[in-house]
């Protein structure tokens, strides 16, 4: 029987980390270790996960030689760290090419785009990936798209309000753009597979579960509640101001988290609908492998299916806790 490939997983109490670990438990092919800052130890979401178990680390990413300690045999490093410290990844890196380490999987999850130019957060992190890159550690960029659970509309009976992040039904440009959509408890029975394969060793990767324009989305929550919905649109000019003010926002504060997610909304909304960025076309062009035909015996959630649980009110919210 094959040996079981060793996993640290940053970020594990996070809405996406959290999926992560859930598949690489799973799947069953793994064995598991967490590393949190030391100020996280005592988190509830923290005893939660060494109460399953599961060996939790609590380093500051400025100790190298405890670093080093926790990167001991590990076969695979996975960073689902948030999106205002995804510059903190850095200080991984050298201790993780000293240590062996046979693949990083830094953090993207994210929308795809192109790597510089387009949106800020990606920018960034293929900063990270660059670094990576110049170091020789063997790695995995793996993409998701959007979430189901943050791209659905609200209906005038208030039915799915509970499971709701943003009610507002915003209609961007004429709703036709078509974008890569993952289920987020599909992202880390994904990564569960291709973590394990080497056809996706040093490449980019997108996941989906389903391809909908926002009015294919708005047609299914139509025809699944009976319910019409109300949208408001938002022009393509509109979302270039949103981006420009965002951008002059963050310039006279760079600091600032709340103006840094701004600038990120913003630019979401531009290249998912404006630029067109979030789409099987563009993800080809760019070389990403699609992990629906790399595993065509996997299969995703659809958008169909978690909408009838959205109605069915089984669905939990996304950054309930925040």
């Amino acid at each position: 029987m094959a040996a079981k490939q060793k996993v640290l997983l940053l970020g594990a109490t996070g809405e996406t980390g959290a999926s992560i670990l859930k598949g690489l438990q799973e799947s069953g092919n793994f064995d598991i270790e967490v590393l949190v800052r030391p100020a996280s130890m005592n988190k509830p979401s923290v005893q939660k996960i060494q109460e399953q178990g599961i060996k939790t680390w609590g380093i500051d990413l400025d100790e190298s030689s405890d670093l080093m300690s926790a990167l001991s045999g590990v076969d695979v490093l996975i960073s689902a760290i948030g999106p205002q410290d995804v510059m903190q990844q850095k200080k991984l890196l050298q201790a993780a090419k000293s240590a062996g380490i046979k693949r990083i999987v830094p953090c993207a999850f994210i929308t795809v785009a192109p790597p510089h130019g387009a949106m800020l957060l990606r920018d960034e992190k293929e900063e990270v990936y660059n670094d990576i890159k110049l170091l020789g550690i063997p790695y995995t960029i793996i993409d998701v798209g959007f979430w189901y659970q943050i791209s659905f509309p609200s209906l005038p009976s208030g039915k799915v309000d509970y499971a709701s992040v943003t009610p507002n039904n915003i209609i961007h440009d004429d709703g036709t753009a078509p974008n890569i959509l993952t289920d987020l408890r599909d992202i880390g029975r994904f990564v569960a597979r291709i973590i394990c394969d080497d056809r996706t060793l040093n490449k980019y990767v997108y996941t989906f579960g389903d391809i909908l324009s926002e009015n294919e989305i708005y047609r299914i929550a139509e025809e699944l509640s009976g319910e019409k919905v109300a949208s408001t649109p938002m022009s393509t000019e509109q979302i270039e101001n949103g981006v420009a003010q965002a951008k002059a926002a963050l310039s006279q504060d760079p600091q600032d988290p709340m103006k840094r997610t701004f600038l990120y909304l913003s630019e979401y909304q531009h290249s998912k609908y404006v630029r067109k960025d979030n789409r099987p076309e563009c993800a080809d062009y760019l070389g990403y492998l699609n992990a629906r035909s790399l595993y065509p015996d996997f299969t995703p959630i659809s958008f169909r299916e978690f909408f009838v649980e959205v109605l069915g009110g089984k669905v939990r919210k996304v950054y309930a806790s925040s």
